[in-house]
């Protein structure tokens, strides 16, 4: 977590942290300012803390030293909470799909600061809070939860701030608890696959084995997505390569990722699903990729025509 103040949603991320049944654990905080209360608090708490303050740093310098100490943790997820720095486009790209947010608003209303402020003056009957993944855009990722939050009469920004942050200390949890199980959950891994595959010329799918399989309509397959595989404890991608030598090269250039599965040719590569941080522009360029290896050459000869405009 990246955190600039007290820390009193990472508080709440991390007590959350400690039920039985939840998801992710929280392996660092971070922060910008070294006098942040909320690093206290995390130390108290026996977790892992890193701060380098930003003043007389170029952003980059700074962005590139957390980043070191956030990879360096072991994390697959940041959560901001309360960081009072805006990301540059480049770090927030490096975190693609695994940055999220928490801001005081009911996006897309009131971006930036001073939401409960403008809440209020606009005679607004409801506020409250929303867990977002970051974009290089300000606020406006997509949204992963919403609560909403009454506004009473008379109350200010201060009373109606207390209210929503209560909201927020519940919603933030549940959010990203919800994110980090989708990341692994076969059925969602399977639906982004299949999104992709079916999404190439005259594809369609089969269960074959028991794994969603994919293929040219009365032809050869191309992909097949398995869940623990004759007991693997992979959720993984199969696609076809050129052969034993870049299967080789793959599986030692990113061993955890890359594997050689199981009842399967040297012509075939696994690629982890499940590893909480697929890109998947690249999963469909292999699709893609292998697809064009089964494809009758009239689909292959379209699609290289129209690549051309």
């Amino acid at each position: 977590m990246l955190i600039s103040g007290g820390g009193t949603n990472m508080a709440a991320l991390l007590y959350a942290s400690r039920a039985a049944d939840c998801p992710y654990q929280l392996v660092l905080v971070a922060s910008n300012n070294p006098a942040a209360a909320g690093l206290t608090l995390a130390q108290a708490e026996g977790v892992a803390t890193f701060a380098h303050a930003h003043t007389g740093l170029k952003r980059r310098e700074h962005e590139a030293l957390i980043d070191q100490a956030v990879r360096e943790s072991g994390a697959e997820y940041v959560a901001l909470a309360g960081y009072m720095r805006i990301l540059s486009p480049a770090f927030v790209r490096g975190w693609k799909g695994r940055i999220v947010n928490i801001h005081p608003s009911l996006l897309p209303k009131y971006t930036g600061l001073q939401t409960h402020e403008r809440a209020l003056a606009a005679g607004d009957g409801e506020a409250g809070c929303t867990v977002h993944l970051v974009t290089p855009a300000l606020d406006e990722g997509p949204v992963l939860g919403q609560t909403r939050v009454a506004v009473l009469a008379g109350d200010s920004a201060q009373t109606l701030a207390a209210r929503v942050l209560i909201a927020e200390h519940q919603l933030y949890s549940r959010c990203l608890a919800a994110l980090v199980s989708k990341a692994r959950s076969p059925e969602y891994l399977t639906g982004e696959v299949r999104a992709r595959a079916l999404a190439l010329a005259e594809a369609d799918e089969v269960v074959s084995h028991g794994m969603a399989c994919f293929g040219i309509v009365k032809g050869k397959k191309f992909a097949y997505v398995s869940n623990d595989h004759h007991g693997d404890g992979k959720v993984a991608l199969l696609v076809k390569i050129s052969g034993a030598d870049e299967q080789a090269q793959l599986i030692e250039f990113d061993p955890p990722r890359y594997f050689r599965p199981a009842y399967f040719g040297n012509d075939w590569v696994g690629i982890r699903l499940d590893l909480g941080d697929t890109d998947w522009d690249a999963i469909a360029e292999w699709l893609e990729r292998s697809w064009s290896t089964v494809a009758p050459k009239r689909l292959t000869a379209l699609r290289d025509a129209a690549a051309q405009f």
